[in-house]
Order: C-alpha cells, then sequence, then structure tokens
C-alpha cells in the first residue's frame, strides 16, 4: 500500500472529512500539522502549489484537497491509487 501524508490544521472540516474516509477504510496515514508551524505550512505550498488545507499525497503523487479525494472514492480509482496500481489522478 502506498504511503498516504495529509497535511492539516485542527479545526478544518475538510481535513476531518478526508481523515474520516481514511480512517473508515482503515487506510494508515501521516498528519502533518501546520496549525502552529509556518515553516511546515511553506513547505506544503512549495511541494503543492495550494495554501488550502488538507493538501493530500499519496505515495509520491499529490491528489489535492478533500474534495479530489472524495471523487476519487466516488469514481472508484481510491483503492487502485492507494494499492499502488492506480493510473493516477484526473480530477472532477
Amino acid at each position: 500500500m502506498n504511503p498516504v501524508v495529509l497535511y492539516t490544521t485542527r479545526f478544518c472540516p475538510y481535513c476531518i472529512r478526508a481523515k474520516a474516509l481514511l480512517g473508515k477504510k482503515q487506510v494508515p496515514f501521516t498528519e502533518i500539522a501546520i496549525d502552529n508551524d509556518p515553516a511546515m505550512r511553506q513547505k506544503m505550498i512549495q511541494a503543492a502549489g495550494r495554501t488550502s488545507v488538507p493538501q493530500i499525497w499519496i505515495g509520491e503523487q499529490h491528489i489535492g484537497g478533500c474534495d479530489e479525494l472524495l471523487a476519487l472514492e466516488r469514481r472508484g480509482q481510491l483503492d487502485s491509487i492507494l494499492a499502488g496500481s492506480g493510473e493516477g489522478v484526473g480530477h472532477e
């Protein structure tokens, strides 16, 4: 299974929703909280090219945010990407 990394903030409803989906699927993930860490927030922005949270990576692939994660699940693509057999992310 590809490792999953989420950059989050504590009270972000989208972060909570993304973590809930991964938890429901029993997918382990690494959470990087950037609430009070400007340097880590900057690292996330440089890597993702976005300032919003969550920012999610599966393996080396930047998925995007919660909306993109949920779209992958709706299209039935999330499990294959998690398993490392996905073709890549096609955003809706």
